[in-house]
């Protein structure tokens, strides 16, 4: 399956009602037991409430309580056309576009993009590692003004990732590229005895006594040896890069971790796109 088109999204949502039952389908599915009666019942939809009612004893059930959409004032289809777009967009969805399509204010726009980025972001980082892993940081965001290291990483937030080859991705904003820092965060992840690769910088020096650990020499012009090589995790960064500049333009190092917990969702779905809507879904 490939993920949705536009027409498709709208012939299966055409309508709030439509979206509305495709989240309680979702969150409790179509029979269900009751919480009041303790029977099976197949709940109806009430004609002038977004909730549903038993067959046996009328208790309701809401599914948006407990959701971003409770409280919204936001129609529920555009809710999920901007989870529609979050979910098949490669490079972001700045909240300009998205009052653009959805009609509504910028602030309204932007509280929703950052919702979505915000769930995208817990249904990843959990777990470990294991097989052949690449961990390595970069820089993102910043001034360009200026030569030399200090005006490098002006205003920059420093950011590490350890993928999974054939498996998932999980990456961190962190104070400093410190040994103290970077070496907790693989240990946490990463299952003892699994291989390693990373670059040269000594901050991994003492992952040898954990894992199979190897390094690629950068500084030597040195990028494979065999299956040695950090291409994987160095390729996500210039997606989350290339995005920034030409999506987004500007990322403060405040709301980074959604934007990566953004990327993450979609990178870690690459292979089976059609079941990042449900995800979020479940996720919200």
């Amino acid at each position: 399956m490939k993920t949705m088109t536009v027409q498709q999204f709208f012939r299966l949502f055409p309508d709030d009602d439509a979206c509305l039952e495709h989240l309680m389908t979702v969150r409790y599915g179509k029979n269900i037991e009751c919480p009041k009666c303790w029977k099976r019942s197949n709940f109806s939809k009430l004609a002038k409430v977004p909730a549903y009612s038993c067959q046996w004893c009328g208790h309701h059930v809401h599914p948006m309580v407990g959701t971003p959409f409770e409280r919204s004032h936001t129609a529920l289809q555009k809710w999920f056309y901007a989870m529609y777009l979050f979910t098949t967009s490669r490079h972001g969805v700045p909240a300009k576009e998205l009052q653009r399509q959805l009609g509504v204010t910028y602030k309204t726009a932007w509280r929703m993009a950052h919702e979505i980025r915000k769930y995208m972001g817990k249904v990843d980082g959990t777990g470990t590692l294991s097989g052949h892993i690449e961990v390595d940081e970069t820089l993102i965001g910043g001034s360009r003004e200026g030569e030399g290291y200090a005006n490098r990483r002006r205003d920059k937030a420093l950011v590490v990732g350890a993928v999974e080859r054939g498996g998932e991705l999980v990456t961190a904003v962190v104070p400093n590229a410190s040994q103290a820092v970077l070496e907790p965060f693989v240990t946490a992840l990463v299952e003892p005895g699994s291989k390693i690769t990373t670059d040269e910088w000594r901050a991994y020096n003492d992952l040898g006594q954990i894992y199979d650990h190897q390094k690629i020499n950068h500084a030597a012009k040195e990028y494979v040896r065999g299956d040695r090589h950090t291409n994987t995790i160095e390729g996500f960064w210039a997606i989350i890069k290339r995005s920034i500049r030409g999506t987004h333009v500007h990322v403060s190092v405040k709301h980074l971790p959604k934007y990566l917990g953004e990327f993450e969702f979609r990178w870690n779905r690459r292979a089976t796109p059609w079941v990042m809507m449900d995800a979020l879904l479940k996720a919200f």
